[in-house]
């Protein structure tokens, strides 16, 4: 099967374009367990198969982690595979792609920076906490799209020092913790500067850090505005793989309307998959 390997501020995928290989979907989590290794295989984040679409959109975005579950929806994922559907002839500088939380919009900026209107906001949930180790941590739950993809905003004191070990722990509770019913992304966040963030994301599905989480980025910049600590316009937010911009559009009476997420996108290789401990 052909495959393209993409990445977006470090957040890497493979896509395959499943209108043509017509990969059964029951296989599709093992196929990506298989793909995603990166010791066995390509290695990425998540797999992610471009299927007809069934709701009025472009094409669909059938988005599955590396841990084989599928998810509803990635940012960064998304922002690749609109350059992916306008770089195949699939749709053209505007696209619209169809998640399983709903449709994204995807825009062409330039030949390699893509933006996508993300998912809205179907649940925020401010002033909750999380007790790991004794420690009580506050945090903004949120949920994008429906099904909602979940999200926490925590606030780390000293991010860009932090001991990763350290951290890493720390991520995996709260990830883990029962009082998240479909698990959760953690989103570690420090301002730095007026509208300007540094983030660092523990990934549910892929169970580390990656290096950036495009989803999560929007989530945090919500947060954030919604707190009035950011002014929610091309706000910079750094990320282990590069840096992103979040821009937020309110309506009038004050609340998020709109959620966009720009960065860079990288194709990284086109090929064929040859491994023979594939079905």
């Amino acid at each position: 099967m052909k495959f393209t390997k993409m990445h977006g501020a470090g957040n890497d995928f493979i896509i395959i374009n499943n209108i043509e290989e017509k990969i059964p979907q029951e296989k599709a989590g093992q196929l990506a367990k298989k793909l995603c290794h990166r010791k066995l295989s390509i290695g990425a984040d998540g797999l992610m198969l471009v299927e007809p679409p069934v709701g009025g959109g472009d094409y669909r975005m059938l988005f599955i982690n590396a841990d084989g579950s599928i998810g509803e929806m990635c940012g960064n994922g998304a922002r690749c595979i609109a350059r992916y559907g306008y770089e195949k002839g699939l749709a053209g500088e505007t696209q619209r792609i169809e998640t399983t939380a709903g449709i994204v919009i995807g825009h062409r900026l330039q030949q390699r920076q893509y933006q996508v209107r993300l998912n809205d906001i179907s649940r925020m949930e401010q002033n909750r906490t999380a007790q790991v180790d004794g420690r009580e941590y506050p945090l903004t739950y949120v949920e994008l799209g429906n099904p909602g993809l979940p999200h926490i905003a925590v606030e780390m004191a000293g991010l860009q020092t932090a001991d990763r070990g350290v951290l890493s722990g720390l991520g995996r509770a709260l990830r883990w913790d029962t009082q998240f019913e479909k698990g959760t992304n953690v989103n570690f966040y420090e301002i730095i500067g007026e509208d300007e963030l540094v983030e660092l994301t523990y990934e549910r599905g892929v169970e580390d850090f990656t290096m950036a989480c495009g989803t999560g980025t929007g989530s945090v910049v919500a947060v954030l505005t919604k707190e009035k600590k950011v002014s929610g316009r091309k706000v910079k937010v750094h990320v282990p793989g590069g840096e992103l911009t979040v821009d937020i559009v309110c309506d009038e009476a004050g609340e998020i309307r709109d959620i966009l997420l720009t960065g860079p996108t990288n194709i990284v290789a086109e090929g064929e998959v040859l491994d023979e401990d594939l079905e």
